[in-house]
C-alpha cells in the first residue's frame, strides 16, 4: 500500500482495542458475523459457525478479545475490506 502512495493509519488493536461503540459504527448495517475471525480460539471453542452469538454479544466479545476480529481491517472511504484480500486491496486508490 505504501508503495502505491496510499496513506495508512495503523492501529494496534492489542494495545488500543476497539470499543463496542466503535465496532457498532464500523460494522454499521453490515453482517457482524463477517467481522468474526473463524481462526480464533474463542470462535472455535464457542462453535460460533454453528451457533453465532447475537450482535450485542459478538460486539462485546470483539471489544474484549481483539483477536476475534478478522484482520486486517482496511477502510477506504465507505469500503471495508476484511482479512487479506489482495484483489480488493489492489483496487484501493
Amino acid at each position: 500500500m505504501q508503495a502505491r502512495n496510499v496513506e495508512l493509519e495503523l492501529r494496534d488493536l492489542d494495545k488500543d482495542p476497539l470499543t463496542v461503540a466503535e465496532l457498532e459504527t464500523l460494522i454499521g448495517d453490515r453482517d457482524y458475523r463477517e467481522f468474526l475471525n473463524p481462526r480464533n480460539e474463542v470462535y472455535r471453542e464457542r462453535k460460533m459457525k454453528e451457533r453465532p452469538p447475537s450482535r450485542a454479544e459478538a460486539l462485546r466479545l470483539m471489544a474484549s478479545t481483539p483477536n476475534l476480529i478478522r484482520r486486517p481491517v482496511t477502510i477506504a472511504g465507505k469500503q471495508i475490506i476484511l482479512g487479506y484480500d489482495e484483489d480488493a486491496l489492489k483496487k484501493i486508490r
